[in-house]
């Protein structure tokens, strides 16, 4: 191989691993944000699994900053083991890769389901700050805009509603377009329209396709590394062996 060629092949890897570190970014925050949304929606959730996919995909997102520094450090220095092991970390990180990302589409189909404590715990409301679940419904409604499970008539068969003589839904409901709501049903206008469920589906599922969608990046990514280090394997000087006679 012509000195010209192996250098543009190492250029060529070398600005590939850059967007692999970019890759391994996108793919880590994307774990990261998931874990954090299931932080805030765990009491709405029936399954405790859905952060599996945000650990495989940070295990991948690891992997993948490691392979570009390997990556770029071979665009600089020869070394058969250090390509060898390179290689293996691409396959790594490619197997954790794709098992996130279908765990990710695993959940993502089931979200609706997995959501069937959410009725459960917007009837249980009490108002009150010790309450986490309470806190948990207040924090959802103001975050996503959204009022109920449904929609804001959701509140008229909870008990807490009861409690305020049949005439208010919690302040969290109120479109923080109206500074004078203060949640009365007699008022709908000034109330979130959309229900919890649809937007807690639509956030969860926001994030779960980052993670999905990192798999065919990765795999793309990674092709050009493959196919760029086999080119730079074949000009490894192959090593002689001869037989020593006796002496």
């Amino acid at each position: 191989m012509s000195d010209q060629k192996k250098n543009a092949l190492k250029t060529i890897l070398q600005l590939t691993c850059q967007l692999f570190w970019v890759v391994g970014f996108v793919v880590g925050l994307s774990g990261v944000y998931l874990l954090m949304k299931y932080k805030q929606s765990s009491v709405f959730l029936s399954q405790s699994y859905i952060p599996l996919p945000a650990y495989l995909a940070l295990a991948s997102a690891v992997l993948i900053l490691a392979c570009g520094g390997l990556g770029s450090w071979l665009s600089i220095r020869d070394s058969t083991c250090l390509q060898g092991l390179f290689v293996y970390l691409l396959v790594l990180a490619f197997c954790l890769e794709s098992t996130a990302s279908a765990l990710a589409f695993f959940h993502s189909t089931k979200l609706e389901s997995e959501l069937t404590p959410l009725s459960g715990v917007f009837h249980n409301y009490t108002g009150s700050g010790r309450d986490p679940d309470s806190q948990a419904v207040d924090a959802t409604q103001a975050e996503l805009q959204c009022c109920g499970v449904h929609d804001y008539r959701d509140w008229l068969e909870t008990s807490w509603f009861n409690s305020t003589g049949g005439l208010l839904v919690p302040h969290s409901c109120c479109n923080s377009t109206f500074t004078s709501c203060n949640g009365a049903v007699d008022q709908p206008w000034q109330l979130y329209s959309q229900g919890c469920q649809v937007k807690l589906e639509k956030s969860l599922q926001f994030v779960l396709r980052f993670i999905i969608w990192g798999t065919p990046i990765v795999f793309f990514v990674e092709v050009v590394l493959f196919l760029t280090m086999a080119q730079l394997m074949t000009d490894q000087t192959v090593m002689q062996y001869r037989i020593l006679g006796k002496n």
